[in-house]
């Protein structure tokens, strides 16, 4: 599958879909997420063997923008996406593989602040661009057709390229976690699941609430069930499921020399992703950075 998307764990309970469950505590690959942006893809295009640069609209099934020049970064891009590709286009190393990852910024500096989140780097960035590369894709024929799969090797930075890649561990033992999920499954058979329709709107809803500050207590929940007509234990185990989210930051741990902020306030990173047999999730604090991402004007 691309990376266009990942889904917050709770989010993927809502249609009684319980593998997640699975997901908290089975064995995969973890890393940080990084707020960067915007994202960039590169490597080798399968169609034409041509080294390319570009956004996530390679991927597009219709207005593909795949920039094998700097002549069609300047058809396909305007503004300072087009700036931040024709850098990237001169700097980032030529490969066989595709990665994507988030653009941080330029060198020159030591804080940065390309989306939500300033980074603070140790000393003065030297190489020319700093990239947090995180996933890898593979691809026969066509980019359209391509397959994501996390990136676990670490790319070498280089005196054009700063690659950020956080060393990320999660404890062994999660029976605290297991307790919980356990609990969560067996609330899950007093839940009347909603249909998918009913489901993307409660979604949006959730987000509204989380955008403007609202407190995601049982009034709130019990008035989400009144609108979309949906029991509201469904709702309950959705808050249950984000509490066991929270609760992993508990058992994660970063090994890393640069500190975050977001606005004033120290803060980690944006979150972390994590996959393995039962699905790739993001572990992201929603009342903390999320409605910080919604709210918070973007520079880029």
């Amino acid at each position: 599958m691309k990376n266009t998307h990942i889904e917050h764990p709770e989010d993927s309970i809502l249609n009684g879909d319980l593998s997640v469950l699975d997901w908290f505590t089975s064995n995969g690959t973890i890393s940080a997420k990084i707020d960067g942006a915007p994202a960039i893809v590169w490597g080798r295009n399968p169609a034409t063997g041509n080294f390319f640069v570009g956004t996530k609209s390679v991927f597009n099934k219709k207005l593909i923008k795949i920039n094998e020049s700097h002549e069609d970064i300047d058809k396909n891009h305007s503004g300072n996406v087009a700036h931040i590709l024709h850098v990237c286009f001169d700097n980032l190393p030529e490969t066989d593989y595709i990665i994507q990852g988030d653009f941080i910024g330029v060198g020159g500096n030591i804080a940065y602040k390309p989306n939500t989140i300033t980074y603070y780097f140790p000393e003065v960035v030297t190489e020319n661009i700093i990239i947090a590369p995180h996933t890898a894709y593979h691809a026969e024929e066509d980019l359209r057709d391509s397959f994501a799969f996390p990136l676990t090797k670490s790319l070498p930075s280089n005196e054009d390229v700063l690659f950020v890649q956080p060393d990320v561990t999660i404890a062994e033992h999660l029976d605290d976690i297991q307790d919980m999920c356990n609990f969560a499954r067996q609330m899950s058979t007093l839940c009347a699941f909603p249909n998918d329709k009913t489901v993307n709107r409660i979604k949006k809803q959730l987000n509204s609430c989380i955008r403007e500050g609202i407190e995601l207590d049982d009034i709130t929940l019990e008035a989400l069930a009144h609108d979309n007509n949906c029991d509201v234990s469904v709702l309950r185990l959705w808050k249950l499921v984000w509490s066991i989210k929270l609760d992993m930051f508990a058992f994660i741990e970063r090994d890393d020399d640069i500190d975050c902020y977001i606005e004033e306030e120290e803060c980690g990173h944006e979150g972390y992703v994590m996959c393995n047999e039962f699905g790739t999730y993001k572990i992201v604090n929603r009342e903390g950075f999320s409605r910080a991402n919604f709210t918070i004007a973007k520079s880029w």
